[in-house]
C-alpha cells in the first residue's frame, strides 16, 4: 500500500483526492497539509508541511502557488517523491522544482487528466501538419469563478505542444485589448473565461482560410484530475530521482 501526504487537503480538489483514496485499496492518505485545517478528515492536518512527520512514500500538491516553496523543500530534504498538481508557478518556483528533481522524483504537470494528455499528443499532430499551412491556433480555457491563475496551466500546456510542434515560432498573447492591429501570423492567443461551476473546458481552434478544425476537452468532475493524481503517486513511489509527467504514467500503465 502507498502512504501519501496530501498537501492543500481541505481544497476543493483535497477532498476530491480524499474521497477517491478512501475508495481504494492501494493507496492510504497518511496526513494532510492545509493552513485552515479540517474537520472532515479521518487523518491528521498540518497547517504547516515543515510540522508533519509521518513517513509517506509520496506528497500529493493541490495547494496554491505561494506554499509550492516549502513543499518542495521539504520534499526534497526528506526524499520523497512529489507530485506536484499546483498551477500558476513563477519561473522561479518552476526552476526550483527542475532542481529538486536531481534529488528526488518528482512530477509536475498543468492537468491531471488522462484525457487533457492525449489531447496535447493529438494538438501536437495537428500542429505539425496545419501551422505549416496556414492556419493560426488559438486556445480558449473556461473555468469556475474561484480559480485563481489565468491563463490555465493547462491552456500554456496546449500552446507549449503547439510551439514544439512549430519549432518554437509562436509567442504567447494573453489579451488584444490594448493593440489596435491585426493577427500577428507568429502568435497563439490565449483567452480565458471565468464563470460560476465550471470544472474546466480547454478548446483549441486552427483557423484556415474557408475551414476550422477544433480540438476540444470538457471535464465534468474533478475526479478524473483526482484519479490521476493518485496515479502518478503510485507510480512515483520508489521511483529514481528525476522530473516526470503524466505521460509518463500513462505509458507506465500500459
Amino acid at each position: 500500500m502507498i502512504s501519501v501526504i496530501l498537501h492543500g487537503a481541505c481544497g476543493h480538489m483535497g477532498r476530491v483526492v480524499t474521497e477517491m483514496a478512501a475508495a481504494d485499496p492501494d493507496i492510504r492518505i497518511v496526513a494532510g497539509v492545509d493552513a485552515f485545517g479540517s474537520a472532515y478528515a479521518e487523518y491528521p492536518v498540518y497547517k504547516k508541511i515543515g510540522e508533519c512527520t509521518e513517513e509517506a512514500d509520496a506528497i500529493v500538491d493541490f495547494s496554491v502557488a505561494p506554499a509550492v516553496d516549502e513543499l518542495i523543500a521539504y520534499g526534497t530534504e526528506r526524499g520523497i517523491p512529489m507530485v506536484v498538481c499546483t498551477t500558476g508557478l513563477s519561473e522561479g518556483q518552476i526552476e526550483a522544482v527542475r532542481e529538486a528533481a536531481e534529488h528526488v522524483a518528482v512530477l509536475r504537470s498543468g492537468n491531471m487528466s488522462l484525457g487533457v494528455n492525449l489531447l496535447l499528443k493529438l494538438v501536437r499532430d495537428a500542429a505539425k501538419v496545419l501551422t505549416k499551412n496556414g492556419f493560426d491556433p488559438e486556445i480558449v480555457e473556461e473555468h469556475h469563478r474561484r480559480k485563481l491563475d489565468a491563463p490555465s496551466g493547462t491552456a500554456i500546456m496546449l500552446a507549449d505542444s503547439i510551439n514544439e510542434a512549430a519549432a518554437g515560432r509562436y509567442t504567447y498573447n494573453y489579451g488584444r485589448h490594448e493593440r489596435t492591429a491585426p493577427r500577428d501570423a507568429a502568435e497563439i492567443g490565449i483567452s480565458s473565461v471565468r464563470g460560476g461551476s465550471i470544472v474546466g473546458v480547454h478548446d483549441v481552434l486552427f483557423a484556415g482560410e474557408d475551414e476550422v478544425i477544433e480540438l476540444k476537452h470538457t471535464a465534468y468532475s474533478r475526479a478524473i484530475f483526482a484519479k490521476g493524481a493518485l496515479a502518478a503517486a503510485k507510480f512515483l513511489a520508489g521511483r529514481a530521482p528525476g522530473l516526470y509527467d503524466m505521460s509518463d504514467v500513462i505509458d507506465g500503465a500500459e
